[in-house]
């Protein structure tokens, strides 16, 4: 038997094929090659088109069977991995009506505080964990305040992923997870939070039902099974955002475990047992996919914007045409701390971490008679690994309580400097593993069905391709660095 998991990213549509068997890896296809279009309006928006999601999920549906030699017909059950925060409308024919308005846009921002501030701080976090931000339900706040007439003929209101598994299914449904992305679950009733809908002038009948992350959420219907390849009849099994799968797919669902990302832009991913914060403003939480009343699982995240875009243009920009190996290299053979070369490496928007200040990335204390390249791809590297540091103690004092830290194959995370800086300052070993958010949510379908008595027996398959154990020898030359790197990062504050 396989199964197959979609992430449904805003570049791309991925689809992973695994087995019953061992959780093993058969294909791995995308669609399009190249980058979907995200339409701009205005200066700050992102939208994209419901439809083209699905129209390029069939095709990397069928080109999967197609690469995988597999038959449609033994492919028993779909997980669906999905771009977070984002706003799906859906009248009663469940036609889309209006483009999605997804994550990177940030024109609810003053919609999501006008309704922090009528709520009250002190009931949103209690109850939501977060501020509405610019998050789900803020965007659904604008349209409502802004598109009268598209609010009128809503019918749900709904998740990129919501959308996917519905044009699969016919069916309407969301998760206890999906629900908190959006800050519309409330932690105290366990249930939509209603009043935070209805402070919004928003019906909470524009919720679709609520199944949990792990579950049946219907079965795929004939006219999809005819266009995307798959079989009729087989069920949508899991649900989730992407940070949240990430962390499933890198085998982090217990408190204590971290789930890192160090792509154009980072994500620090705390798994807590604590339904509390008291950094609503510089972390968000989130129910994980494993949440339940009884055994809470909250997702603690900490976005980064400026990470791996900084390194990446000291490579365009600095390097003279070196490879990343090349620059890591040559960054070695600096002493911890470059010399005194400080850089932040905030220089890609505000920074929600720092209170969403935005004053661009900083480089201090350059000497021109003692540093040269190697000591400014070393200070990248020591000050992206710095913010992540920061970032984490941002998330122990929010009662995260970090002891290993997992990370994908990403080009920060294999560059030692990198690695061994956040392990030595923060005490936890990195696992680097191979997997994707599609490989992720395949397995998680399975799991929820059954073949797999844990998911660690689903990802047992996955190795370890690098591991980094803090050294202790050297603590106090990263203690030393890292607090004149905190010294510049307050001065670049205030």
């Amino acid at each position: 038997m396989y199964w197959i998991g979609f992430d449904l990213g805003s570049s791309s549509i991925k689809a992973a094929l695994i087995r019953s068997e061992d959780g093993k890896v058969i294909a791995v296809t995308q669609y399009p090659e190249t980058e979907m279009h995200i339409s701009s309006p205005e200066i700050g928006w992102g939208e994209q088109d419901p439809e083209l999601w699905w129209e390029n999920a069939c095709i990397a549906s069928r080109k999967l069977i197609e690469v995988s030699g597999v038959a449609s017909g033994d492919i028993k059950g779909i997980g669906i991995s999905y771009q977070m925060h984002g706003l799906v409308l859906v009248d009663k024919a469940y036609k889309v009506i209006r483009p999605s308005i997804i994550w990177c846009d940030s024109r609810a921002v003053s919609s999501g505080d006008a309704l922090f501030e009528l709520a009250g701080e002190e009931r949103c976090l209690e109850h939501l964990l977060n501020s509405p931000g610019n998050f789900t339900l803020a965007k659904l706040k604008w349209v409502k305040d802004h598109e009268p007439e598209t609010f009128a003929k809503i019918y749900k209101y709904m998740l990129p992923g919501d959308f996917l598994a519905l044009r699969l299914t016919g069916e309407c449904i969301t998760t206890p997870s999906g629900l908190s992305e959006g800050i519309a679950y409330d932690f105290k009733s366990n249930n939509t939070a209603s009043w935070l809908l209805e402070l919004a002038g928003i019906s909470p009948e524009l919720v679709p039902e609520i199944r949990p992350s792990f579950s049946e959420q219907g079965r795929v219907t004939k006219a999809a099974a005819n266009v995307s390849g798959l079989p009729e009849g087989i069920p949508v099994m899991y649900r989730a955002g992407d940070q949240p799968n990430n962390a499933l797919a890198l085998n982090v669902l217990e408190p204590g475990q971290i789930a890192a990302t160090g792509g154009t832009s980072g994500v620090v991913y705390a798994i807590t047992d604590q339904v509390t914060t008291t950094e609503s403003v510089r972390i968000n939480s989130f129910a994980h996919v494993n949440h339940s009343p009884n055994a809470p699982r909250i997702g603690k995240m900490l976005c980064i914007n400026g990470t791996g875009i900084q390194y990446s243009w000291m490579r365009s920009q600095v390097s003279g045409g070196k490879s990343y190996n090349e620059m890591n290299e040559l960054a070695a053979t600096v002493p911890v701390g470059s010399e005194g070369l400080c850089i932040l490496p905030y220089g890609n928007g505000a920074e929600r971490m720092l209170r969403n200040q935005y004053k661009g990335a900083r480089i201090s204390n350059l000497n021109f008679n003692v540093h040269h390249q190697a000591h400014l791809f070393r200070a990248a590297l020591e000050g992206i690994a710095f913010s992540f540091v920061y970032g984490m103690e941002i998330l122990a004092k929010d009662g995260a309580n970090i002891q290993s830290i997992k990370a994908g194959n990403d080009n920060l995370f294999r560059a030692g400097i990198f690695s061994n800086t956040i392990s030595i300052l923060t005490n936890a070993r990195i696992d680097i593993v191979e997997t994707t958010g599609a490989v992720g949510a395949a397995r998680a379908a399975a799991y929820a069905s059954g073949a797999f008595k844990s998911f660690d027996e689903a990802v047992q398959t996955d190795k370890v391709q690098l591991q980094y154990e803090p050294d202790h020898s050297v603590l106090e030359q990263y203690k030393t660095a890292y607090n004149n790197w905190k010294q510049e990062l307050k001065a670049y504050i205030n």
